[in-house]
């Protein structure tokens, strides 16, 4: 997601869902949450409350509100000890005993990785093209392998984050629409996916769901080389990406153009105006969507409003982004700096700034 960009457009989405086709509507199979920085925030001391007010884990909470599959990020190497390998393979024991199924978000990074940033990963930044396919088929084989050999296969895998004109830049960057380079790097992502376990499905993820013509461009330059993949993966945020009825109309037509089904593999949308911390929320709260305002009803109206547009669009999932991150002091958003920055999601979250969740979001088959 654009995570760290302040918002240049505010949406003005249509207050009522499309009425789609009566062939179209789905039926939500992945319901999921990206709980990438939770195990920091526990770490921290962070505290999670249901809807009583009653102490719980934070994964059962939102399990009982009807999410059934945990997304997390892998970084190669970040600055923080966090996200990378070894966490991982915590979080993911911990969040398959609950039942979740697991999507883990190889970013091929040290930090984030979005549209507007693709740093490759310091031990690989002076590699070649021929040797950045065999970095990401090693590395993303062992992730996978080493989450198998604990009984935590993942269920689904991400080539990349919101790699919109590429990754691993500036080698895996799509330039003069020539998109043999990047497609040499996910080729080699899906070998290694299906070598470790051939039902492991595999995302491509943009952040296109704003734009038809973003979106054929990209998945028709990558179908063109004859990459390969199993799920078409978007980013919706409404203050970015535009109106319901815009995205109805991308998740339609990517599904119908590739024959592939449609995850929105993050969303999210703010329940206050307010800041919790010395960092700028990363959406103003005064940014808003359909005239939902900024509140705990609000946010869930929003959220329903998305799963809504999917399910009718023929989508199979839609994932909300970081629902866990509140406000924890040391849980900052630089993996280099991470106890020196702040959370400019904290008026995103589905848990206040005192670890209570949101009573009224679910997640709806």
């Amino acid at each position: 997601m654009h995570r760290f960009v302040l918002a240049a457009l505010v949406a003005t989405a249509v207050a009522v869902t499309p009425t789609p086709p009566a062939s179209a509507a789905t039926t939500l199979s992945m319901r999921g949450a990206d709980v990438s920085s939770l195990q920091r925030s526990l770490d921290l001391g962070a505290r999670y409350y249901d809807a009583t007010g009653t102490a719980k884990d934070p994964i059962d909470i939102l399990k009982s509100a009807g999410m059934n599959y945990a997304r997390l990020r892998v970084w190669n190497n970040p600055a923080s000890g966090y996200n990378n390998k070894a966490k991982v393979l915590q979080q993911a024991r911990s969040l398959k005993s609950k039942g979740m199924k697991l999507l883990i978000d190889f970013h091929y990074s040290d930090t984030w990785a979005d549209p507007g940033k693709q740093f490759k990963p310091a031990a690989w930044n002076s590699h070649s093209l021929s040797q950045l396919q065999k970095d990401v088929y090693d590395y993303t084989y062992d992730i996978c392998t080493s989450l198998t050999a604990q009984g935590t296969t993942p269920d689904s895998v991400q080539l990349g984050n919101e790699i919109n004109v590429g990754m691993l830049w500036p080698t895996g960057q799509v330039v003069n629409n020539d998109f043999a380079p990047l497609a040499s790097l996910l080729k080699q992502g899906y070998a290694a996916t299906k070598a470790c376990n051939s039902g492991t499905q595999v995302m491509i993820h943009t952040a296109d769901a704003d734009s038809m013509a973003n979106a054929r461009w990209f998945y028709d330059g990558i179908k063109a080389q004859g990459v390969q993949w199993d799920i078409t993966a978007l980013s919706y945020y409404c203050m970015w990406h535009g109106t319901l009825a815009n995205l109805y109309n991308v998740i339609a037509d990517v599904r119908t153009r590739y024959g592939k089904p449609v995850v929105i593999a993050e969303t999210a949308y703010q329940f206050t105006t307010a800041d919790a911390d010395s960092e700028k929320n990363s959406v103003p709260g005064t940014v808003l969507c359909d005239n939902i305002p900024a509140t705990w009803q609000g946010q869930a109206q929003q959220f329903t409003w998305v799963q809504n547009t999917a399910r009718n669009a023929g989508a199979i999932g839609v994932f909300y982004w970081e629902p866990t991150w509140y406000a924890i002091k040391g849980n900052g958003w630089d993996p280099a700096d991470i106890n020196g920055t702040g959370d400019g999601w904290d008026n995103m979250a589905t848990f206040d700034w005192t670890g209570h969740v949101n009573p009224y979001l679910r997640w709806t088959p």
